[in-house]
């Protein structure tokens, strides 16, 4: 999952990531905490005007029932990709179990577990509504026209019996209302199918209007599904398309196949939504964008990233994260990898599928360093461990940005240990066909065996205890004339306004800072006021930073109005403009790299067929 907003220099770029057909051996339950057996799975969904009235789901759950036992039902305290302890139970109301029309007794096991005793009863039913009032892309959220929800959200599952069960799921809604999900279809119209509850729960479903193209990609079908219907249409909507057909090749040439037998890009546009985030799945994602991403490289940027997941976390992933359990953390020291560098290979994938040139990618870079050096110190290991508990010292996210870097430098590693002859590329590929393709997770071993081997057998003991579980400083001096790169320092004289910002999980911008004597603080800005705009230049807009240096760069003294959301007061505090001489940073390629250098830089670039 990843979630990003941009800053002149001081905002925070966040970010968060889950499933493949799998078959897990869960270890057996003590029998308290184990449900009588069930079978014939059947969920059944409604969503309508009606109950989009009430911003209200309505969810069946029925199952033929063996033994004597209690039935132990369970909803998912998370999402995979989603790193945190959400508890979906919490929006369900009116829980009812029956059997035969008549009331079965029940009590909760715990806060996500419901015991019903089925009193001889060979099926039972269960229903519920759930409440569908949080825009986030774990969760479930209506509109009078329109919802989204993720099956850990509503799908039950009988507590300690594995998830290695086929279910069915019907969805029923109105006429001229659409649904559309990555599930196979069922048997009966207006049913889907899926073999076990990982992949179940593991396709979105957007139900209601909504606007609805496909066009084969690669040779797969690509879907791509925009809310409201005006929202992305027109030359947006053909970018896009043509961003989709440049990208996707790009990121399969890394494995060397394609995964899917169809993918859909689902999207959603509200103002409600203060920058853009999405949530990965096997075989589609769903994104949630400000109106203003529509058309902007940024949307390109998080599609890229989130198709990627597809490969790297939904089917190769870490062994800490194989199985999914959906009751609990699953800490891995390894999101560095599954979010970080999935991030690197984003960007890769648009600059070697001709979405945006090799300078573009260099300025990429350059701010995820930027993003690291102004972050405390703070080991991948620790970040991705962390993320878990919401740390609010700035690291929550830094796997992100750090990650992509150290993707980078393990990439030019391997290329000049091997001569350009291996790279990232084949680690990805070599550990996806050895690990995800025999049915586990890769273990610590398995990466930094793969590594060294590739990398013409040199050690990375050292870089694994200074740059991932260390907190040492990159040695950009000697990785980047490697591939051909150099940084270059700049002073250059920009509008200062003293704030730091980071973005919270609904994509608002909030003020973690305000530097005391600083233009903000004069102004009367506070710590935790949601930022909308300096000027006329909306934080939101993805080409913020020229567009704010633009407006201010030459203004000392100005007024700079400062538009903040207080609690539910939107206010326009007024500033006045500082210019300050800062030193920057850029990276280029150098016009005197070596010949070996150059071919890595030309190999980083370009991809397989170098």
């Amino acid at each position: 999952m990843i979630g990003r907003c941009l800053g002149a220099g001081f905002l925070l770029l966040l970010s968060a990531a889950p499933l493949a057909a799998q078959k897990p051996t869960t270890p057996a339950a003590p029998a308290a905490l184990r449900s009588a057996p069930l079978t014939n799975l059947r969920y059944d969904v409604t969503f309508d005007s009606a109950s989009a009235a009430r911003r209200t789901i309505k969810v069946g759950f029925a199952a033929d029932v063996g033994g004597t036992g209690p039935v132990l039902l369970s909803l998912p305290a998370w999402t995979p990709g989603a790193y945190e302890i959400t508890n979906f139970a919490r929006w369900v109301s009116n829980f009812t179990p029956t059997a035969g029309g008549k009331p079965l007794s029940w009590d909760k096991l715990d806060y996500d577990t419901w015991r019903i005793q089925p009193a001889g009863a060979k099926e039972l039913t269960v229903t519920f509504d759930y409440l569908a009032d949080t825009l986030d892309n774990a969760m479930a959220w209506a509109k009078p026209d329109f919802a989204f929800f993720n099956g850990t959200n509503l799908f039950l599952y009988p507590e300690g019996r594995g998830f290695d069960f086929p279910a069915t799921v019907r969805i029923h809604t109105q006429s001229g209302w659409q649904v559309v999900t990555g599930m196979a279809a069922g048997p009966e119209a207006g049913s889907y199918r899926d073999t076990n509850y990982h992949d179940l729960v593991d396709r979105p479903f957007l139900v209601g209007r909504f606007e609805l193209d496909s066009t084969e990609v690669a040779g797969h079908w690509t879907r791509l599904v925009s809310y409201p219907t005006n929202a992305l249409t027109g030359p947006a909507r053909a970018l896009l398309w043509d961003q989709l057909g440049k990208m996707i090749p790009a990121m399969a040439a890394v494995y060397q196949e394609t995964p899917w037998r169809d993918y859909s890009v689902f999207t959603v546009f509200t103002s409600e939504q203060g920058g853009g985030s999405a949530l990965e799945h096997a075989n589609s994602h769903l994104g949630i964008y400000n109106p203003q991403f529509v058309g902007t490289p940024l949307l390109a940027s998080i599609t890229a990233h989130e198709i990627f997941h597809a490969w790297n976390v939904k089917r190769l992933r870490p062994a800490d994260m194989w199985p999914y359990h959906y009751d609990r953390p699953q800490e891995t020291t390894w999101l560095w990898v599954s979010e970080g560098i999935t991030d690197y290979y984003a960007d890769l994938a648009m600059v070697r599928g001709g979405v945006v040139d090799s300078t573009v990618f260099l300025n990429l870079t350059q701010g995820k360093m930027t993003e690291v050096a102004e972050a405390p110190p703070t080991a991948l290991e620790d970040a991705s461990l962390s993320t878990w508990i919401g740390p609010t010292d700035g690291s929550r996210y830094l796997y992100y940005p750090k990650g992509s870097l150290a993707g980078l430098m393990l990439d030019i590693l391997i290329r000049d240990g091997s001569d350009n002859k291996y790279s990232l590329d084949d680690v990805m590929q070599e550990l996806y066909r050895a690990d995800y393709k025999k049915g586990r997770g890769f273990t610590s071993s398995d990466w930094w065996r793969t590594v060294s081997r590739l990398a013409g057998g040199r050690s990375f003991t050292d870089f694994e205890a200074k740059y991932v579980n260390g907190r040492e400083p990159f040695p950009w001096s000697d990785i980047l004339p490697l591939a051909g790169l150099r940084l270059v320092t700049d002073t250059v004289r920009a509008p200062q306004v003293g704030i730091g910002m980071t973005q919270d999980t609904a994509g608002s911008v909030v003020i973690t800072q305000v530097q005391p004597g600083g233009v903000a603080a004069q102004a009367g800005v506070k710590q935790g006021d949601r930022l909308i705009s300096l000027g006329d230049v909306a934080i939101n807009d993805s080409t913020f930073n020229d567009a704010f240096r633009r407006s201010f760069g030459r203004s000392e003294g100005d007024t700079l109005r400062i538009k903040v959301l207080r609690g539910r007061d939107t206010l326009t505090l007024n500033g006045k403009i500082r210019l300050v001489d800062h030193t920057e940073e850029h990276l280029e390629s150098d016009a005197n790299a070596s010949p070996k250098a150059a071919r890595i830089r030309a190999g980083l670039f370009r991809g397989r067929g170098r």
